[in-house]
């Protein structure tokens, strides 16, 4: 049987079967579409749809491709590949190695003699300033510098207390006598006796003295507040 002896047979099929649908009732139809399906009921009604694909071919390699419009492109396309830059951290990046506190106090030790002679400029800078604002600035500066140097000499000082208790000790086992390891209350009165002293020489005694107690007071306001709150 050609193509064409199946195309007329299927035709009187879809025919024959119209004819009869067409006699049933409007119930029947929809129990009978229900029972198959509505795309069964469709096929067997109108025929099975040929979908024609579109083949998008180049008649030639250097044209541009063709596309269908039915597919969605996506908003963020690579057109050209680019190097994904990845950044570091040192200081938390295994590859740069490990902080070493002394090399880096060596390396950058010049940092703070930079410091003084920007403390050394900016009071000269005061001397000759005329502008309150710019007055105001400076001395803010100034300030900032001074701490950062006092900061500096204080570390330094408490290194060399550490370094020389270690020498202590390491002296003490070398005689053979057994090593006494200070608690850390005993460390505490330490410091405190020496920034007692250490106040004192440089005359900041009294002014220290009356911070702490202003400090008292705020505290000790603090909590007479909560109480009569409660």
């Amino acid at each position: 049987m050609s193509d064409e002896e199946k195309l007329l047979t299927e035709d009187k099929d879809h025919v024959q079967i119209r004819e009869e649908l067409s006699q049933m009732s409007f119930e029947d139809l929809q129990k009978l579409k229900d029972k198959l399906g509505t795309k069964i009921y469709k096929e067997t009604l109108f025929g099975k749809k040929e979908v024609i694909k579109r083949q998008f071919k180049r008649e030639n390699k250097n044209r541009p491709r063709e596309m269908s419009a039915k597919i969605p492109v996506s908003g963020l396309r690579e057109v050209v590949k680019v190097k994904k830059v990845v950044t570091r951290d040192p200081r938390f990046d295994s590859m740069c190695g490990t902080f070493n506190e002394k090399a880096f106090k060596r390396s950058y030790g010049f940092i703070s003699k930079l410091r003084e002679n920007d403390l050394s400029t900016l009071k000269k800078e005061l001397t000759q300033a005329t502008d309150p604002r710019v007055i105001k600035k400076i001395k803010y500066l100034i300030q900032r510098v001074e701490n950062q140097l006092r900061e500096e000499k204080r570390l330094k000082k408490k290194e060399g207390k550490q370094q020389q208790e270690k020498k202590e000790l390491m002296e003490s086992i070398k005689r053979g006598e057994k090593p006494v390891f200070k608690k850390k209350s005993e460390k505490k009165v330490l410091d405190l006796i020496s920034q007692y002293e250490e106040l004192k020489e440089t005359g900041k005694l009294k002014k220290h003295i009356k911070r702490l107690r202003k400090k008292n007071i705020h505290k000790d306001r603090a909590k007479l507040k909560i109480s009569e709150m409660e």
